[in-house]
């Protein structure tokens, strides 16, 4: 039996005018474009939940337009991340599990704790975050800060089965440890001239590292998310040919 984790590759959300016509055919219903996003890629990052609770209507809606394999990771909200004190967060986070991501079923991927870019590292204060993280769920954290390279940080999250996310952004450092069992990427850096976003060799790097921890037993959900946005399925879809390469 096979030990391999798996692959899976997409975008950040699905509603994006200039995506019709380049990504979506021109003659496509926006209210079509997620199942068709979901057929031609395996995941999609939801950004929405950032900024505000959903309803478990919604999730049921996105869970019946998409098939079976495909994941949506979504990311936690600001009201619980962009905080000072972690302390007073459980009713928060019980705010955000009672809005429904559970009625995503198996379509259910990490949940994406993104933190403000001011936040450092404080193993006392962290620890406090993630151990109210409420459980039977994956979560991934990304921080911005660089004195979030302390080891102790990476230790943490090995505690708590917590992956750190590696984010490959001109702005901000990119933390490499791996610390449960998947890793979670987001590729910041897609450019308008490159018709696949990335450079080929980046996207064969990309492919060979994501390839290498998919062999080591390890899930793998990879976003190309912002940069030349316009450029993102595009890479997504290129990314996922070179694994089919393999």
């Amino acid at each position: 039996m096979s030990t391999n984790g798996t692959i899976r590759c997409g975008i950040g959300g699905w509603v994006y005018p200039p995506w019709r016509g380049t990504f979506y055919p021109k003659q496509l219903k926006q209210a079509e474009e997620l199942a068709y996003a979901s057929r031609r890629l395996s995941a999609i990052e939801i950004n929405g939940t950032f900024y505000r609770l959903q309803t478990p209507q919604t999730y049921r809606h996105w869970r019946d337009q998409t098939p079976d394999g495909f994941v949506f990771s979504l990311k936690g909200p600001r009201f619980i991340t962009h905080r000072r004190d972690f302390s007073e967060i459980g009713p928060f986070l019980d705010r955000f599990v009672a809005s429904g991501p559970r009625e995503l079923g198996s379509r259910l991927g990490p949940i994406l704790w993104q933190f403000a870019a001011t936040l450092r590292f404080d193993a006392a204060v962290f620890a406090g975050f993630l151990e109210r993280l409420p459980g039977g769920l994956r979560h991934a954290v990304e921080v911005r800060h660089a004195s979030f390279a302390d080891p102790a940080f990476a230790a943490l999250l090995r505690r708590h089965k917590v992956a750190l996310a590696w984010v490959d952004d001109a702005d901000y450092p990119a933390f490499d440890a791996v610390t449960a069992d998947f890793v979670y990427a987001r590729l910041r850096r897609c450019e308008a001239a490159e018709p696949t976003g990335y450079p080929e060799g980046a996207l064969d790097a990309f492919a060979a590292r994501f390839q290498a921890q998919a062999a080591a037993g390890r899930d793998c959900f990879v976003y190309f998310i912002n940069g030349a946005k316009v450029r993102a399925p595009a890479a997504a879809e290129a990314f996922i040919r070179r694994l089919g390469a393999s």
